[in-house]
């Protein structure tokens, strides 16, 4: 809309624009700035005299100074009101996010462009941060439903016990060892052969932290394909490899501020043992696929039934990552160490068995109890778990009636060999329990009774070397 007054009355003597309480400006069409409030001058951080007549393209971001050229040829041209969102350049060179509205006038034949810029960045935060909000809830939902699907998924998949059964001096050890650690968020490797019952503990130390409240997420790193393991701890994206269909997270990713239980930690990839390592050290990783870090906080409890010492020795596992989990062990004792317990755990599994297959079983020999106590339980309390539910089956009336349990024969028949092999065999085995030290309280001539001297004539004798000499 063309005006046709005096520069000085449509201003008023500039008064108009001091009032104005956003940022006022008047550019003549050589794009030169000839009038401005306070407003706009104590924001840009210029003098009077810097920013009289100083071009209307120095305000400008290079990205932007196309568009705002078309709005002001339209001005000029079409005498059309033009509003653009952008943002302003201090003489620092800060960014100042505005809406300009810009007006078309001439006077005194002059044409001029007036216009006032509204500062907008307490809305651009607000914005921000309303999108963060938005982006963070989206992501705990996410977190929630990934965690839902995963525990709905562990509750249909566990079997055994839902407590831990026994007073025997053993494992009340194990319990105390429990009970000092769990509270803390301390790595703790739990060691034990299989079927001791490892989850159980890592469970009872879950439930007795911090991290309660939080997910419990288990990993089996026996069970699980060495192509699929790491995808299965970090994730991956949608077309990160060949039949990834959608996108994944991670196990450690869902254990987010909870527990990460790492089953059968032996049986980790020496790949995949140095991401493990980064993780533990950094609590940082990245989905496959996605180059974007990813911080998570996550309580790491491994377990194994291997000798990872002896598999350090092997080269099959890392002696950095082994120190990394050996910061509290805890050893969880065979049930052949347990024997006090077995009247107990029987009397448990008897009610569990019970209940299943509509039974009512309520006596349980003395004698078969004798005949539980009798046997090695290589498999330990699983073992004896099934065994239980066998007798639950073939018992047909109120008292537990246990078929007789044979050892089993898992390894070869003994062979024979000369005398002098034997000897040999056993001092190694010696000499590798004692690192290889000859000599002193914990040498190995002194568990063989021999002096170190004659010790060392016969591994000479025997031609028994220390590996890589």
């Amino acid at each position: 809309m063309s005006t046709k007054k005096p520069l000085k009355e449509l201003l008023n003597g500039e008064t108009i624009l001091q009032a104005m309480p956003e940022f006022a400006y008047v550019f003549n069409k050589q794009n030169q700035l000839l009038m401005w409030n306070r407003n706009l001058e104590s924001v840009l951080g210029y003098t009077k005299e810097e920013l009289f007549k100083k071009d209307v393209y120095d305000f400008m971001e290079e990205n932007s100074r196309e568009k705002n050229n078309e709005a002001i040829n339209k001005i000029f041209t079409d005498k059309e009101e033009q509003i653009l969102e952008q943002n302003i350049l201090t003489k620092s060179g800060k960014k100042i996010p505005v809406i300009d509205i810009a007006n078309y006038v001439v006077i005194d034949g002059e044409e001029y462009l007036v216009g006032m810029a509204i500062d907008i960045s307490k809305l651009k935060e607000s914005d921000k941060k309303l999108r963060q909000a938005i982006a963070e809830l989206q992501d705990l939902k996410d977190q929630l439903q990934n965690e839902n699907i995963y525990l709905r998924k562990e509750i249909e998949s566990r079997q055994g016990f839902e407590e831990i059964i026994g007073n025997s001096e053993p494992l009340m050890h194990s319990l105390y060892r429990v009970e000092q650690v769990a509270e803390t968020d301390t790595t703790v490797l739990l060691e034990g052969e299989t079927g001791t019952g490892k989850e159980l503990f890592a469970h009872a130390i879950h439930k007795r932290s911090k991290r309660k409240d939080r997910p419990f997420v288990k990993v089996n790193c026996a069970s699980l394909p060495a192509s699929l393991i790491e995808s299965e701890l970090f994730g991956h994206e949608k077309g990160a490899f060949t039949g990834a269909i959608q996108k994944q997270i991670g196990r450690f990713e869902l254990a987010h501020r909870g527990t990460i239980f790492l089953d059968e930690i032996g049986e980790l990839p020496l790949d995949l043992q140095s991401k493990l390592l980064h993780v533990l050290q950094s609590g940082e990783f990245e989905r496959i696929g996605n180059p974007k870090t990813i911080k998570v906080d996550v309580r790491v409890i491994a377990a194994t039934n291997r000798n990872l010492e002896d598999q350090i020795r092997k080269k099959r596992f890392r002696k950095d990552l082994y120190y990394r989990l050996n910061v509290y062990p805890i050893t969880i004792a065979p049930l052949r160490d347990r024997i006090s317990d077995i009247p107990l755990l029987t009397e448990h599994f008897v009610k569990k068995f019970n209940l299943q297959m509509d039974k009512n079983i309520n006596k349980i020999p003395a004698k078969t109890i004798k005949q539980l106590q009798k046997y090695s339980w290589p498999g330990n309390i699983r073992e004896l778990e099934n065994i239980i539910e066998r007798a639950v089956i073939i018992s047909s009336g109120s008292s537990l009636s246990v078929e007789p349990i044979l050892e089993p024969r898992f390894e070869e028949p003994d062979k024979f060999l000369p005398l002098a092999e034997y000897e040999r065999q056993y001092i190694i085995r010696v000499l590798e329990k004692t690192y290889w030290r000859v000599e002193g309280p914990e040498g190995a001539a002194r568990i063989l009774d021999m002096h170190p001297e004659t010790l060392r004539s016969r591994m000479r004798k025997l031609e028994i070397k220390r590996p890589g000499m």
